[in-house]
């Protein structure tokens, strides 16, 4: 079992960052940007709305976010990882941009009570969390009534399915290698045992709705090898 404490993600996501976006791109085909627009158009952020981008990474989903809920409303981007938020914030800057809110945060240390969003989007951070239950219920404490989130992340398959097997393949033999060239292999090794640990779409759900959420939808895309989960409280 992955001990995911704060400081052990911490340095995956440092150590990777200087590469972070080329990966992303490179392993993904560029079609990690559909998938994230994917989710956004589906949440459907409004003009006026307050929204946080949790485990933001670089910034791709606050920057979608900031298009759709200004000039009236606010983003938060919001992640662990000091060296990919000096990236997002830098794209920020080069873009001119003086909306966003950029805050080096742990998900779980963010007071409830201090703000209430309308919505919270997080895109490959759930599987990240420590534990996974209390991250989906903290995002439910952190919205306001009727708000609405959506996760998007790895999904996992059914073991020895065609989506499980290719999944294990591209991760192991394309992957990994590659990443060795750039002395990261254990960092990108990481994600075959994390998404083992991830729950099902069908678990997803039944911790979403026991958290207390009334609307829970669970969407597979990419031949089932990503998910998004879809969630109103």
């Amino acid at each position: 079992m992955i001990n995911k404490n704060s400081n052990y993600i911490n340095d995956i996501f440092n150590n990777v960052s200087y590469k972070y976006d080329f990966f992303n791109n490179l392993f993904s085909l560029g079609l990690h940007f559909l998938w994230k627009r994917k989710l956004i158009s589906l949440l459907k952020p409004k003009n006026g709305e307050v929204w946080a981008d949790l485990c933001c990474g670089t910034g791709d989903m606050t920057f979608l976010l900031n298009e759709l809920v200004t000039p009236s409303g606010k983003v938060f981007g919001i992640d662990i990882s000091e060296k990919l938020l000096k990236i997002a914030q830098r794209k920020s800057n080069n873009l001119g941009n003086t909306v966003i809110y950029w805050k080096k945060k742990d998900i779980f240390d963010l007071d409830p009570n201090l703000r209430k969003f309308d919505g919270i989007c997080m895109s490959y951070g759930l599987r990240n969390l420590k534990n996974v239950e209390d991250g989906i219920q903290k995002v439910f404490f952190l919205l306001k009534d009727n708000g609405r989130a959506g996760f998007l992340d790895f999904n996992h398959s059914k073991e020895n399915s065609l989506s499980s097997i290719f999944q294990k393949l591209f991760l192991r033999f394309v992957v990994v290698p590659i990443s060795s060239f750039f002395n990261l292999k254990k960092e990108y090794s990481y994600i075959e045992n994390s998404i083992k640990e991830f729950p099902k779409g069908a678990k997803l759900i039944c911790l979403a709705k026991k958290i207390g959420f009334k609307e829970v939808k669970y969407k597979t895309l990419f031949g089932e090898q990503m998910g998004i989960l879809l969630l109103k409280k």
